[in-house]
């Protein structure tokens, strides 16, 4: 699987490659300072600069299966991977941004990060529990985790809004995977999609102005990586949604935030199968 890094920019809709491979990586993510993106594969993590050069792995210590749900957070200081390596399962953990041990946050496995508070003080992530896939936070420092979803449907991939009022996340509740919010609290659960789509993987922007979205053909209920998808933009009530374009994709192409520090641009990662 061929996989090509790339940059997506909002003012000129054009496109740019920062990097192809022959292997598969997967889930950018842009630092907040806007220097590098940081990408999974082969259970590693890596950084990848926009000068060209081949990327950098990065130090996780123990963690040598970590999936594409990873992240840094909003003060570049921390860096939150899942990886199965030490229980078999999804188990989501905090490491210094430049490398180092990595330190459990929750115990309840499996558990797939997706998103970081503003603020920087709580996680947001899916959390699978007696086969019921929900949606739950947790504070960066561990404790219990509260549970936001209440096993309508399978609910997965949340973000935090930039204001921190709402999470963002995606649900099959209605049947079709769409888009939904909920404040941090649990209440007051919103509906931001009906679309023909099966809506995957919501990225509000930085900026506050923008809702990013993966959408399968309707027909498709899980997020394989191997099929045409489309990102589409809205606004972040659901208003104004428009296809920026199509690609050979799905999972793996923006499972994580993605947005650029400003709101300006995003990455993503666009897939070519072996001829």
């Amino acid at each position: 699987m061929r996989s090509s890094v790339e940059i997506f920019d909002i003012a000129t809709g054009e496109t740019r490659v920062v990097w192809q491979t022959e292997r598969l990586v997967e889930a950018p993510n842009w630092s907040p300072d806007g220097k590098f993106l940081v990408i999974n594969g082969d259970g590693r993590l890596y950084r990848l600069g926009f000068d060209g050069s081949e990327p950098m792995e990065i130090d996780t210590g123990f963690a040598r299966h970590c999936n594409n749900d990873h992240g840094i957070s909003p003060d570049g200081s921390m860096l939150v991977i899942s990886d199965k390596t030490e229980f078999g399962s999804s188990a989501i953990y905090l490491l210094p941004a430049e490398g180092g041990a990595p330190r459990l946050v929750t115990r309840n496995l499996p558990s797939y990060w997706h998103g970081w508070s503003p603020d920087g003080r709580m996680l947001a992530y899916c959390g699978i529990r007696d086969q019921v896939f929900d949606i739950y936070t947790i504070p960066v420092d561990g404790g219990e985790e509260r549970r936001l979803t209440q096993g309508q449907g399978r609910n997965d991939g949340p973000d935090w809004s930039a204001d921190g009022e709402w999470i963002y996340f995606n649900s099959s509740r209605t049947g079709r995977m769409q888009i939904w919010r909920v404040r941090p609290d649990g209440k007051d659960v919103q509906r931001i999609t009906d679309s023909p789509y099966g809506d995957w993987f919501p990225h509000p922007s930085p900026d506050g102005r923008h809702l990013l979205v993966l959408s399968y053909d309707g027909d498709v209920f899980d997020h394989p990586r191997d099929l045409d998808v489309r990102l589409r933009l809205m606004d972040p009530d659901g208003g104004n949604a428009r296809v920026l374009f199509e690609l050979f994709g799905g999972q793996g192409t923006m499972n994580v935030p993605n947005w650029s520090p400003s709101g300006g641009a995003f990455a993503f990662v666009r897939y070519q199968p072996e001829e």
